[in-house]
């Protein structure tokens, strides 16, 4: 423990030395002891009170002015000080004079509180000045709320608090604060979900309870949680619920500061670890440290979130008077409509009728006008959970309820089921959910936590049956127009990745829980083997669409014999789209959805008994490139020279529009002995795409994959074709930082400089360069992913299958393509996908050194070399 202060009369050297040892003692002791809320709280209160002593200690040796006195605010205010917290103070002052006459003595004491290592905020104002700025400014107005006598006159801190607490209107305050707190909820992704959130001011973070705390205090209804028990605006359930987590959260908190060694609110990856370590949480085969930590958070958060609702609820009705409000009855007698929230009739509600639980959601979801749940009903569902046990989930009532909800045909399951996951409810009925509540997903793909994920896709499945979203997704919103039963595509949504996290395939495990829920919800037949079906292979259409050829008739009759019939098609294709657009606002892209698109129509096309026939598909796309050059004002078989040297397999992985550009641009120089390179907007999203036709050389794949590294951009796709004469006619989809929009200077200017280097470059005998090396994201750094190689023969072994898995960085393709050149393996198709910060790429390759084991072998090895992430240098 700190030693007592030193006098006034010690040098500033001594009192910083003593000072930083008392600090750092009182961090150690904490660093050793148990980590519990206990030992944080003990920690705050007892910094807290090793400052005041040393600001007393520097106010008397400055001499300051005897009506002065020196007033904690903010955080500090409350008597609590996390390690690396700033130290705000107010020094009041008697008079507007008092500054001129006392500037240097001011002046000193501020310096000398740096001086000694305290990163102090401070204001120095008349009493006046502090009732005029905190009237101007509502967040200088929240920090003197939380006023606290340090030194100094003490009339004058007894005066300055009766004058600004008569000043203040609570319900102007209340108004400033809620519309505070909505801001800062968006700017924070408005949920407690967030992979990096910050305990402090995220959504359910230690924020959201002061501020409840804030606008009693302002409204006279209480300082801390007991005074607002006294006053009825919180149980006593309520106050433990409420000790106990903002107790996990300070703990968190504090703990966070500890690890970084300087003021950090935010649980970012690089942190997440280090801090589940002081905790003592290990890793386990099926979990990590952090993922457990992170749990505790979130449950915490989702705790606080929930607690803050309901108690703001209260106090804006305790202050604007509208308890007694009248309320409009509903059909179901048992709820009220107050002001478009939907109120239960009486507080016991849920504990006489346990069946009036998931009729809430019912009554919310069918009742027109109805915005919300009221302060009561959130209070009365928060108090409700031991009625929701094994028995309640047993209950013939409550599943039919479940599905009423899930089969109501005027929609609201999106809101009716994410209010269900905010309140608790959805986890205790579905107790297969409760499992996967606030669990992180350390893929590199996932942007939210598997039950906000789940709902995310449940969210899109239900927009492709709003026609007003159906400008975003056309097709899907087509398909959704001839579909009958929509929910059974919301259980599948529900139950697709409801096993995360166990260990084990997740798909295999979620079609055995969804097979349960089925028979426990009177969900049968061929429903029934429909959503088993689409909970296990939901994978299954991305992976085949983004890694696989399409091209090949054989991978087109396997997935048709897998899904069997148009109906599991259509559903698998929407439920598909809607799981890849649930993951990340970056993942999902027009390219993707081609993918898809192809692979459901040819899949279509092969159930309806038509086998697929390339050579009819492959005259249909010349058809169409013909018509195409024709109206470009291109002379009749002008393309023949160059479509002769072409293999079925150009026509059939390139669309129509791809195959008349090719020819326009290359009719003239079939035969040429130089590259040649054209670029033009890419139809199918933002970036270039760029053609590039040269004699085929081992090294040509690796010199443009270098070029693009060298020049910033990305490779989002590439189409790699040899022609019979030997040129290579190679397409690429890229797409850079800095480019702006078609028919821009920028643009253009971009076009034509890739044109002109991308043929230097090609032209060039040096030797290939060394690959950039990119700078890994945090995300990577943090989660990073096993590299793997696996080289196989296809299915007719005539070529190999070269499969590569990594996290994603500049230079990566190149880094590959350097080693294909170094072994002379020629490239006949490459598949580039991204998925966030991590790739899944998938080359068919061919070369006499992929026939002898040892080389193979070496080349296997030469690329996790290659595609190992490292730190850039």
């Amino acid at each position: 423990m700190p030693a007592a202060p030193l006098g006034a009369a010690a040098s500033l050297g001594d009192l910083r030395q003593r000072f930083r040892d008392g600090k750092a003692a009182l961090l150690e002791q904490f660093r050793a002891a148990r980590p519990t809320a206990p030992a944080a709280t003990r920690l705050l209160r007892a910094l807290a009170r090793h400052v005041d002593a040393t600001l007393a200690t520097l106010w008397q040796r400055a001499g300051m002015p005897t009506g002065a006195a020196l007033v904690a605010v903010g955080g500090y205010g409350r008597g609590e000080l996390y390690p690396y917290s700033d130290v705000d103070v107010l020094v009041l002052l008697p008079d507007a004079d008092a500054q001129l006459r006392h500037g240097e003595a001011i002046e000193g004491f501020i310096t000398a509180c740096w001086d000694i290592g305290l990163e102090i905020g401070s204001s120095v104002r008349t009493l006046e000045q502090c009732l005029a700025e905190s009237e101007r400014d509502v967040t200088v107005r929240t920090a003197l709320l939380e006023s606290r006598y340090l030194c100094g006159a003490r009339r004058a801190f007894d005066a300055f608090c009766r004058a600004h607490d008569a000043s203040i209107d609570a319900r102007a305050f209340l108004r400033a604060k809620t519309l505070e707190m909505q801001q800062r909820h968006v700017k924070y992704e408005d949920t407690p979900y967030a992979l990096e959130p910050n305990c402090k001011e995220s959504p359910g973070g230690l924020r959201d309870l002061q501020v409840v705390v804030w606008v009693a205090r302002a409204a006279g209804l209480g300082r801390n949680w007991s005074e607002l028990a006294a006053n009825g605006l919180v149980t006593p359930f309520e106050v433990k619920q409420l000790q106990r987590n903002e107790g996990l959260l300070k703990l968190i908190r504090a703990r966070l500061h500890l690890v970084a060694g300087r003021r950090e609110d935010r649980l970012v990856f690089d942190l997440q670890t280090a801090v589940a370590a002081s905790f003592g949480f290990a890793s386990t085969p099926s979990q990590r440290a952090s993922e457990v930590l992170m749990r505790r958070y979130y449950w915490a958060a989702k705790a606080v979130a929930q607690l803050n609702q309901i108690l703001m609820l209260n106090i804006e009705e305790r202050i604007s008077g509208s308890e007694g409000a009248p309320m409009r009855p509903l059909d179901d007698a048992r709820f009220l409509d107050r002001g478009g929230m939907l109120e239960v009739a009486s507080d016991d509600l849920y504990r006489r009728d346990p069946h009036a639980i998931l009729q809430t959601f019912h009554v919310f979801q069918r009742t027109p006008g109805i915005k919300g749940l009221s302060a009561r009903t959130l209070r009365a569902l928060y108090n409700a959970r031991e009625q929701m046990g094994a028995s309640f989930r047993r209950d013939p009532v409550n599943r039919r309820t479940f599905m009423q909800i899930l089969q109501h045909s005027e929609g609201g399951q999106t809101h009716a089921l994410r209010l269900m996951n905010q309140t608790s409810v959805l986890g205790r009925y579905l107790w297969v959910f409760r499992r996967i509540v606030g669990q992180m997903q350390h893929d590199l793909f996932h942007v939210y936590t598997v039950d906000q994920h789940i709902l995310m896709v449940l969210r899109n499945v239900r927009r492709f049956f709003i026609p007003e979203h159906a400008h975003e997704y056309p097709f899907c919103s087509q398909l959704a127009l001839q579909w009958d039963k929509p929910w059974l595509l919301y259980i599948a949504a529900l139950f697709h990745d409801v096993a995360k996290g166990r260990g084990g395939d997740h798909s295999d495990l979620g079609a055995m829980e969804v097979r349960r829920f089925c028979r426990q919800h009177g969900v049968g037949g061929d429903d029934a083997k429909l959503v088993e079906f689409l909970v296990q292979h939901h994978l299954s259409m991305s992976r085949i669409a983004q890694k696989e050829d399409l091209s090949d008739p054989e991978v087109i009759a396997a997935f048709a014999r897998l899904v069997g019939d148009p109906r599991r098609l259509n559903a698998l294709y929407l439920l598909t789209v809607a799981d890849i657009r649930g993951t990340s606002p970056k993942v999902w892209n027009a390219w993707k959805g081609k993918l898809l698109e192809d692979l459901y129509r040819q899949t279509l096309r092969a159930l309806g008994g038509a086998k697929p026939n390339m050579d009819a598909e492959i005259e249909a796309r010349k058809a169409e490139a013909r018509s195409m050059l024709a109206l470009a004002s291109m002379l009749p078989d002008t393309e023949q020279p160059l479509w002769r040297t072409l293999e079925v397999s150009y026509f059939a992985r390139h669309d129509a529009s791809d195959i008349a550009w090719h020819a326009r641009v290359l009719w003239r120089h079939v035969n040429t002995a130089e590259p040649v390179v054209r670029a033009r907007p890419w139809a199918l999203g933002e970036g270039l795409q760029v053609l590039v036709y040269a004699p085929d050389r081992p090294d040509l794949f690796a010199r443009i994959c270098g070029y693009f590294d060298g020049a910033g951009f990305n490779i989002q796709d590439a189409k790699i074709h040899t022609t019979r004469a030997g040129y290579a006619l190679d397409t690429f989809q890229v797409i850079h930082p800095q480019m702006e929009p078609p028919n821009t200077p920028n643009y253009r200017d971009l076009t034509a400089l890739v044109e002109t280097d991308l043929k230097r470059a090609l032209l060039s005998d040096a030797p290939l360069p060394e690959p950039s090396r990119g700078r890994l994201s945090r995300r990577v750094r943090s989660f990073p992913v096993t590299p793997r190689v696996s080289l196989r023969p296809d299915e007719r072994a005539q070529r190999w299958l070269l499969s590569i898995s990594t996290s994603d960085r500049s230079g990566l393709l190149y880094s590959i393509a350097r080693v294909l050149a170094r072994h002379r393996v020629n490239l006949q198709l490459a598949k580039i996908t991204t998925l966030g910060e991590r790739v899944e790429d998938t080359f068919l390759v061919d070369g006499p050194e992929l026939q002898q084991a040892k080389a193979q072998l070496q080349i296997e090895s030469e690329l996790l070399d290659a595609v190992a992430p490292q730190p850039a240098g």
